[in-house]
């Protein structure tokens, strides 16, 4: 099948290819040239584990095509996914601008029965905004599906070639039938397909962020608690994952959640319910201990340099908001960084893979490392905030060399406490005992 992906994004990307590594012949949009002609050369835009082998083995067997014409797109295609930013705005509500604005190009171009495919994270409603969109430009029949996207950045391609589910809002027979013609190859190996109205499957999405966010959420409350008493997370995380009706994911106490998704989709369904005079009163919670999670250890680093963190050297590993993505969306590691600068500490930076995302930001107002050894130079404590593999076993006795001070604070609960118990290092985490040096 020939199928249009307008929008190469992370989630556009990631679908147009996997299309494509499904068989089909895909053509993807996106009005920065510059993007597009080194997509064209095999320059994936973003850091995704597996995509690039995957996009470039698509590209050569000529499956995968990149264009800044979406008529000419258009006009090759009988299904059109929209994958197009719905960032948030002022008041929290999600941004439908890119979204309506293609739409109503597609009005204007189509010249055949087509499908359009809300990819995007969009509110309730959305599908009904499109099919207006279009309809006030043509009188061509066409069909509007929400087909949203459940991929975790950092296992996208896994996710996407093994999804758990497949969810499409549609309320056009032929519409599902051209939906399940394109999800074939996974419903035949098992993998099943949901059909519903469009409303409901745009909730779903938000409903399921929304829900992992409060999970999220609830474990580092339930972390803090901790402390106050003597107990350690990490027990009672396996104790309550234990439990099939809970399970062990998202379970891990932290430094709080960010990204592209998470805050954006509670923020949206949080703004969503107050246009219906309806109160998410658990998502408002969630946000607000969730700013004040991100940088809970900033006040436990200045407690332990008695109030006054003027001059000292703060080297911090990790800035992307998880392991295995270039991602800085809503990191927790920019919010620690503009408290740390706020009370006079310097930071010196070490992640090799975020790290020109943040310099587009922060510039020359933090120093960068090359290595993660080469940031702790008489560095006075680390902030670690990013799970990055490569900081699971890092060596002890090199980091007290370099180090100033051994200190850690820890917000994402790296290592078994009898660790840097044994190396003598101070340690702070998350939800557990301190270990004093």
């Amino acid at each position: 099948m020939n199928i249009t992906i307008v929008g190469t994004g992370y989630v556009g990307l990631v679908t147009g290819t996997t299309l494509a590594e499904l068989g089909n012949s895909v053509y993807c949009v996106d009005i920065d040239e510059k993007k597009v002609e080194g997509m064209k050369s095999g320059v994936v835009p973003i850091y995704e584990p597996n995509l690039e082998e995957m996009f470039l083995r698509n590209i050569q067997s000529e499956r995968l095509f990149f264009t800044t014409n979406l008529k000419e797109a258009l006009d090759k295609s009988e299904v059109i996914y929209l994958a197009l930013p719905t960032p948030p705005g002022e008041d929290g509500s999600a941004d439908l601008s890119y979204v309506l604005k293609v739409a109503n190009d597609i009005g204007e171009m189509m010249t055949e029965y087509k499908v359009i495919v809300n990819k995007s994270t969009v509110p309730v409603g959305t599908a009904d905004k499109v099919r207006e969109a279009i309809s006030s430009k043509t009188d061509i029949p066409f069909d509007v599906v929400s087909n949203p996207e459940f991929l975790r950045e950092g296992f996208a391609v896994e996710d996407s070639m093994n999804p758990s589910r497949v969810v499409v809002g549609a309320s056009s027979d032929k519409a599902k039938d051209i939906m399940a013609k394109i999800y074939q190859p996974f419903t035949n190996t098992g993998i099943p397909i949901i059909f519903m109205d469009e409303k409901s499957s745009e909730l779903t999405k938000y409903a399921a962020n929304s829900f992992l966010a409060v999970k999220i959420t609830f474990m580092n409350e339930i972390a803090n608690y901790c402390e106050k008493v003597g107990a350690d997370v990490d027990k009672v995380r396996l104790g309550m994952g234990s439990d099939d009706r809970i399970g062990h994911r998202f379970l891990f106490p932290g430094i709080g959640y960010g990204g592209s998704c998470f805050p954006k989709d509670v923020k949206a369904l949080i703004k969503s319910g107050k246009q219906e005079d309806f109160n998410f009163q658990i998502l408002e919670a969630t946000e607000n201990v969730n700013t004040t999670q991100k940088v809970i250890l900033v006040s436990e680093i200045e407690k332990y340099f008695d109030g006054n963190l003027a001059g000292k050297k703060i080297a911090l590993w990790g800035l992307a908001f998880k392991a295995n993505t270039d991602d800085i969306r809503e990191a927790s590691s920019l919010d620690n960084i503009a408290l740390l600068l706020k009370k006079g500490a310097k930071i010196v930076a070490y992640d090799t893979i975020a790290e020109t995302n943040v310099q587009k930001i922060l510039g020359d107002s933090i120093q960068y490392a090359k290595g993660m050894y080469d940031a702790l130079e008489d560095a006075d404590a680390l902030l670690i905030a990013t799970e990055w593999p490569e900081f699971k076993n890092p060596n002890f006795e090199l980091m007290a060399k370099r180090m100033k001070n051994k200190v850690i604070f820890d917000g994402r609960n790296m290592y078994p406490l009898e660790i840097p118990e044994q190396n003598g290092f101070y340690y702070k985490s998350i939800g557990r005992k301190t270990i004093l040096k």
